[in-house]
């Protein structure tokens, strides 16, 4: 198991955007929220290859997003998550 945390950057807020990586992020636990600097961060756990797909998901985003880029990092997984949630700052 692995870890992906992003940040990404774009048009990605008010677009629904992290209703569609909580829809995206199937069969893989962690979280997603709106930052205070427009971004969207995502930390995700689980199979490196449903990972990829969540990544690939991301650099489409919704409909209405412009992803302009994302800055991806890979770690171990902690297992310290049971689900993919929002979360809120």
């Amino acid at each position: 198991m692995k870890q992906m945390h992003l940040i990404i950057h774009g048009q990605v807020q008010g677009v629904f955007f992290r209703d569609f990586i909580c829809k995206s992020a199937a069969g893989l636990t962690g979280w997603v929220r709106n930052n205070s600097n427009g971004t969207v961060e995502v930390i995700a756990e689980g199979d490196e290859e449903k990972l990829k797909k969540l990544l690939e998901s991301c650099k489409q985003g919704p409909s209405a997003s412009k992803v302009e880029n994302i800055d991806v990092k890979w770690e171990k997984a902690t297992g310290e998550f049971s689900e993919f949630k929002t979360i809120f700052i």
